[in-house]
């Protein structure tokens, strides 16, 4: 049995298309197909229903994602499923050999390049012009914040990633 933090959540399942089960795929990795990569799929649905689902075909239309899942054969079985998560176990992850998910810096502590601890990654987001890692900050921080928003920037800002060690190492003013 897989811990909540084990679940990953990879899209959700949109509107139904057609009257053949088909339904539309909402992805939220970051090529839009690369969801169809992952099996099965982990199906969360409102009335509290948990199904595992395999996708039988998938295409483009237009700018959108459909899928036709294994099990869903009509239109009342896809509207069933509609609104649903599409979550993966985090162990259907492709091993990363110089690289990391956001899932793996969450929980990681963050230093300063001159020693100063600013508190522990609990959570990443995008703003669109660049990642941000929200770092909650120990309870007696010197410069009274409970909590920091670093840019997660490469080389400007993120100076070292340890996946071994479970440490960030930033250039940031700890009182900004």
């Amino acid at each position: 049995m897989s811990l909540a933090s084990d679940i990953l959540i990879i899209g959700s399942i949109g509107a139904p298309y057609g009257v053949k089960g088909w339904v539309k795929v909402n992805s939220f990795t970051q090529n839009k197909d690369s969801i169809f990569d992952y099996a099965p799929w982990h199906i969360s649905v409102s009335q509290g229903g948990n199904q595992v689902l395999k996708v039988d075909q998938w295409r483009y239309h237009a700018k959108s994602l459909v899928a036709k899942l294994e099990g869903v054969e009509d239109r009342n079985a896809a509207e069933l499923i509609k609104n649903a998560q599409i979550s993966i176990e985090a162990s259907q992850l492709p091993e990363l050999d110089n690289d990391f998910y956001w899932k793996d810096l969450v929980g990681m502590q963050v230093i300063t390049d001159k020693g100063y601890e600013m508190g522990v990654v609990k959570d990443m987001f995008e703003t669109g012009a660049n990642d941000v890692m929200l770092v909650k900050a120990k309870i007696n921080d010197a410069f009274g914040q409970k909590e920091r928003l670093l840019p997660f920037l490469h080389d400007s800002v993120v100076l070292s990633v340890d996946k071994d060690g479970k440490t960030i190492t930033v250039d940031w003013d700890p009182a900004f």
